[in-house]
């Protein structure tokens, strides 16, 4: 490897989260500060909002059922 084009590795690295947790990894920065980790993640917490999909598709036919496709 050529010298001195990699960043520095830090084996000891702290993680914090906007939500108060705090875990240690590894990373080439010195130090972390997140927005949101699995602790705090919706997804991670079962509090996960459903979008109704079908509802979004039956109103886009239901808007655009009379249009007919013009020719070129």
């Amino acid at each position: 490897m050529k010298e001195g084009i990699h960043p520095k590795y830090h084996d000891n690295v702290t993680v914090h989260c906007a939500c108060g947790e705090t875990f240690i990894t590894r990373s080439t920065l010195p130090q972390l500060k997140l927005e949101i980790c699995s602790k705090c993640h919706p997804f991670f917490t079962g509090k996960q909002k459903f979008i109704d999909s079908a509802g979004r598709v039956e109103r886009f036919q239901r808007k655009y059922a009379g249009r007919t496709k013009k020719a070129n």
